[in-house]
């Protein structure tokens, strides 16, 4: 330990005069001053010959007021709301901690980058309206002094939902819901949808949604950079490294039913440094879970889930990895321009990509044909058995299409209810979610990351009430009901 406290110290100290200039003396001068200090240095340290002092730049700080686990849109999105309702400017200190400084296996920049108004439930309705908001006028928020504006490559296409006979009422009550939060969608007919769409076969629909506004596709990589750009210049310090571990303190408490239980309050997070043995302990206040796919993982770490089943001490957070493929296919007699966003009732969907009759699409899997998720390799004989034949059948010219490349992303997986966890958890008292939106992340995490952000300065929800959303849902059983998972 003195070793290791003698070189981080020493070694900031003389690498940082290394690259000054020396006034008065030579580098003959500045090479024996360099050789006393080798000798001094090893005369203290027990055993072992000299070793090069070494950078520590890498390493995270010691301590911070906030650790983010999770670099993605999600987590970035909570510290920059931190920092934006921080009161004074700098007085939170905020460590964002990613174990992947590549993003090549990151939901966020491996999803198709869609955002809907077209949900059930009003709190998600809500938070896709906030957030289509904070993207069509991404500027306002992003802007960084003295560099290029963000863009994000927004298409206002809209989406559009097809519904057959079975399912038609459900969709026309969501549209309902949708209009009450200010939505603007309409319902078209059979005949209504192949007059504004010819190109679509519009055998067996019996009722269409379209998003006449505010809805679409972006870049979810130009999303990325210009948060990660933004929260810098607000002085947000990042880590490349994974967590293993959380010290804790606990003290024992009685909930209002009479269940006794531990409460815990993590004051260490011990951050492992990529491609090293060595990790650096981080004294914070604050733990933000944006983990993803991963934060089921990062709960267990904190010890949520770790008591009898049944109980609150017991319920884990019931988020996992969910492997998705996504293929990208040519078709030159494709669809035009004007093409939204489409969700056939098969579950298949589509989107346009640039302008040379290029498209996106996929399909979600049902669970007994769930893929081992251990790896991100693509199963080609997915598309043609489950996604291409409900797509040809909806638009004949995909008969003719080809598949230029694919490639597979995780979903961030609520087996509860597919839904996401924002908040507090209830006995690791200083640990906070923003994970589990089973593939419409994305496109809410502006609005995810200010709810986030409001409970942790202010105790509470004070925009947008997620409190369906808590985690006490898992325990009480009380599943949040959306109709318009994809």
């Amino acid at each position: 330990m003195l070793r290791r406290s003698l070189q981080f110290a020493l070694g900031r100290d003389v690498l940082g005069r290394g690259l000054g200039t020396h006034r008065g003396g030579s580098t003959l001068d500045w090479n024996g001053k360099m050789s006393e200090i080798k000798k001094k240095i090893q005369s203290v340290l027990p055993g072992g010959a000299w070793t090069q002092l070494h950078d520590t730049s890498y390493l995270p700080p010691e301590h911070s007021d906030v650790v983010i686990v999770g670099g993605g849109v999600m987590g970035l999105s909570v510290a920059y709301w931190l920092k934006r309702l921080e009161r004074p400017r700098g007085a939170i200190r905020v460590l964002v901690v990613e174990r992947d400084h590549t993003y090549s296996q990151a939901s966020t920049v491996l999803s198709v980058g869609g955002i809907r108004q077209q949900f059930s439930v009003p709190e998600n309705i809500q938070l896709s309206l906030f957030s289509i908001d904070f993207l069509r006028n991404i500027n306002e928020y992003l802007a960084v002094v003295d560099d290029p504006p963000l863009d994000i490559q927004f298409n206002p296409s809209g989406y559009l939902l097809l519904a057959s006979e079975k399912g038609a009422a459900v969709l026309e009550s969501n549209v309902r819901v949708q209009r009450q939060e200010g939505a603007k969608v309409c319902l078209m007919s059979p005949e209504q949808l192949r007059n504004k769409f010819p190109w679509i076969n519009p055998e067996g629909v019996a009722l269409a949604s379209y998003g006449m506004e505010h809805e679409g596709w972006f870049d979810p990589w130009s999303l990325l950079q210009g948060l990660r750009r933004k929260v810098q210049s607000m002085g947000v310090l990042f880590c490349q490294g994974e967590v293993t571990r959380f010290v804790s303190s606990s003290n024992h408490a009685e909930t209002p039913s009479g269940e006794e239980v531990t409460l815990k309050r993590v004051h260490e997070v011990h951050v492992k440094i990529d491609h090293s043995l060595e990790y650096q302990p981080v004294e914070c206040a604050i733990v933000i879970n944006a983990a993803g796919a991963w934060s089921g993982q990062i709960a267990e770490l904190a010890g949520v889930g770790k008591g009898p089943p049944g109980t609150l001490q017991g319920t884990k957070l019931p988020v996992e990895p969910r492997k998705r493929y996504v293929y990208l296919w040519n078709c030159p007699q494709g669809p035009g321009l004007e093409t939204p966003f489409v969700i056939d009732a098969s579950g298949a969907y589509f989107r346009r990509e640039g302008l040379g009759n290029n498209y996106l699409g996929g399909c979600s899997p049902t669970e007994e044909e769930e893929p081992d998720p251990e790896n991100l390799e693509v199963d080609h004989e997915f598309f043609q058995d489950k996604v291409w034949p409900p797509l040809a059948q909806r638009v004949p010219a995909f008969e003719s299409l080809k598949v230029r490349s694919a490639w597979a992303g995780y979903y961030d997986y609520n087996t509860f209810d597919q839904n996401g966890v924002v908040g507090p958890h209830p006995l690791v008292v200083n640990m906070y979610f923003a994970t589990g939106f089973s593939g419409h992340g994305l496109q809410q995490a502006p609005a995810v990351g200010r709810a986030v952000a409001e409970m942790v300065l202010h105790g509470n929800f004070q925009t947008i009430n997620l409190s369906p959303f808590l985690f006490n849902r898992f325990h009480l059983g009380e599943k949040v009901h959306e109709h318009n998972i994809i």
